[in-house]
């Protein structure tokens, strides 16, 4: 996902982006929606939030092989 929309989406949840990374950024939407903030941690094949909305891009972030949910 861009930068520009995770930043909109941020905003809707009251944060203010500033000059946060994308990982960061991200991180802190998860926190604000009652999330585990763990985007690009290297995890999301153990996570079990397999609907998450940033799964895949988390993948790529962390270089972790790429696993749709099923």
């Amino acid at each position: 996902m861009e930068l520009s929309k995770i930043k909109e989406i941020a905003k809707k949840h009251g944060l203010k982006p500033g000059r946060l990374t994308k990982a960061e950024l991200v991180r802190s939407i998860q926190h604000a929606e009652g999330n585990q903030s763990c985007f690009g941690i290297g995890s999301s094949a153990m996570c079990g939030q397999t609907a998450c909305t940033w799964r895949e891009d988390c993948q790529l972030y962390s270089g972790e092989p790429f696993c749709k949910a099923t």
